[in-house]
């Protein structure tokens, strides 16, 4: 088991790592739109969207992944009837053509006032 953590990604709210490598199986930690470098949160769904799926994408990349290695995904969303068509829009955007699996569920709050969280699984090439 590898353990990673992405310099491009902002730093974890708590103690866990970005993701973990278990054979070829990569395992993100939720991940949501905070800016690298602070506790900045992008203001709005749209800016928050964009910007937790650079997060995910910046740790892939830290884990010898890419954005097409996605296999299951898990969304949190604090405001479903509101957010939801914004997030759905987007994700079309940026998974056009094969996208991976995707639950989308959600909650009263997440550990920063943000909208929205990815939890990620990702299939890596063996060393």
């Amino acid at each position: 088991m590898k353990t990673i953590n992405a310099e491009k990604a902002p730093d974890p709210v708590g103690l866990y790592p970005h993701a973990k490598r278990v054979g070829n199986l990569l395992f993100l930690s939720g991940v949501g739109p905070r800016v690298k470098g602070g506790k900045d949160i992008p203001q709005g769904i749209e800016a928050q969207c964009r910007s937790v799926f650079e997060n995910v994408k910046n740790i892939l990349e830290a884990s010898g992944a890419s954005w097409t290695d996605l296999v299951d995904v898990t969304v949190f969303l604090t405001n479903m009837k509101d957010d939801f068509p914004t997030y759905n829009k987007l994700w079309a955007e940026y998974f056009a053509g094969n996208p991976p699996c995707r639950t989308t569920v959600e909650i009263n709050c997440l550990p920063t006032p943000i909208s929205i969280e990815l939890k990620c699984i990702a299939t890596i090439k063996e060393d």
